[in-house]
Formats: structure tokens, sequence, C-alpha cells
């Protein structure tokens, strides 16, 4: 499909057809976007690092299962070091 780059205010766009943003599962937000091979790519961003990290543990608390671990995996030699 050939189209053309237009004036957007004090940047240049071009529109972007809604089914190809369907067929790639993008919508109106946030993308990347960067230069490979003389190209222009436009993808879904990454997911973030520890994205749902924060309700997760939100559910663990809430489900009461947030009890402190070391004590079960301690090893029986800690009890003689000196802090």
């Amino acid at each position: 499909m050939k189209t053309s780059i237009r004036k957007m205010g004090n940047s240049q766009g071009v529109l972007i057809p809604k089914p190809f943003l369907t067929q790639t599962g993008m919508d109106i937000g946030e993308v990347e976007m960067e230069i490979e091979n003389d190209a222009i790519v436009i993808r879904k961003p990454q997911k973030k690092v520890r994205d749902g990290w924060s309700q997760a543990s939100q559910a663990i608390a809430a489900a009461g299962d947030d009890a402190l671990v070391w004590p079960e995996f301690a090893n029986d030699d800690d009890r003689d070091l000196a802090w």
C-alpha cells in the first residue's frame, strides 16, 4: 500500500488504516518506533519489567499467604554468626 507523509503541526505523520492496526493488535496509545535497515518500524510496546507485580503482591497479602520464608530456609550454622 502506498501512502504519503503529511504535515501535522510542527511534525510530519502517516495515517495508518484501521485494518492494519486491527491486524497487529495495536490501538490508539503508546507504541515503540525505531529505524531498522532504513525503514521506520512501529511495534506494540514490550511488557514493562515487573508489570503486574504490585497487583500480584496485594493478592498474596489479601490471601494471607505472605509469611516470611527465611526461617524455613535458614542454615543451621547461622545462629552461630555474629552480626
